[in-house]
């Protein structure tokens, strides 16, 4: 008897050894999915680090998944499984997009999401004048109304081309924020023309320079210029 059920449990364990063993006839993540966040006003969003991103859903799962847009404004994820997804774009500083919709994601898809930004900035230029850096540019808001209020501007310094929110040196950039707390509409003309001026630059090295003008949304989300090279003298 002992030597029968010392063979019947044999059997159990190499059965249960089988089963974990299965072989795993799934494909795995193959399909690709990238394209551009287009501004409304023209050209591709410009953003910061983590400040933008994809969110999307596959169909019949219940766990979303984000794809994080560049500091130009694509975005591109070559892990993802295929199928149908609900997608949308969020975190940004655009006018909310509440409306998903379905894409079907396989080799190489690519889809352009145009959105409308809450301040455009325009006329950006900077001027160096011994270590001192002077940054002009004015603001515009395509859709003035009802937009949260603008929080404060300030000048975003690294030195390298990753250069925005999360990504700057906080003695160049965030000591030279200038706090607005104002509405667009509440702004003079004088105003919505901008001077920043970031001083003692460090001799013989190069800079990666930008602004961005922080909104009072939920995600404290900011407009950007695009990033200029700055060289100091030695």
């Amino acid at each position: 008897m002992k030597t029968l059920i010392s063979i019947i449990l044999a059997g159990m364990a190499i059965l249960a050894i089988s089963a974990c063993t299965k072989t795993d006839n799934y494909d795995g993540p193959n399909a690709s999915f990238q394209g551009n966040l287009v501004a409304s006003t023209g050209g591709n969003l410009l953003t910061s680090g983590g400040s933008t991103q994809i969110w999307m859903q596959q169909i019949g799962w219940t766990v979303p998944q984000t794809i994080p847009s560049k500091f130009d404004g694509t975005f591109e994820d070559t892990k993802l499984f295929k199928g149908g997804y609900k997608v949308v774009p969020t975190g940004g500083a655009f006018w909310p997009v509440y409306d998903t919709i379905t894409v079907n994601i396989n080799n190489g898809t690519k889809h352009d999401f145009v959105v409308t930004p809450y301040i455009v900035i325009k006329n950006f230029t900077s001027t160096l004048t011994g270590t001192t850096l002077t940054l002009k540019f004015d603001i515009d808001a395509p859709v003035p109304a009802g937009m949260p209020t603008i929080k404060d501007i300030q000048p975003y310094v690294n030195t390298t081309r990753l250069v925005g929110t999360g990504a700057s040196i906080r003695d160049f950039s965030d000591v030279n924020a200038v706090t607005i707390n104002k509405d667009f509409i509440d702004m003079t003309p004088a105003e919505k023309s901008m001077t920043l001026t970031v001083p003692n630059l460090l001799p013989g090295r190069t800079f990666f320079v930008r602004v961005g003008v922080r909104l009072s949304d939920s995600f404290n989300s900011s407009n950007f210029s695009e990033i200029v090279q700055v060289n100091i003298p030695k």
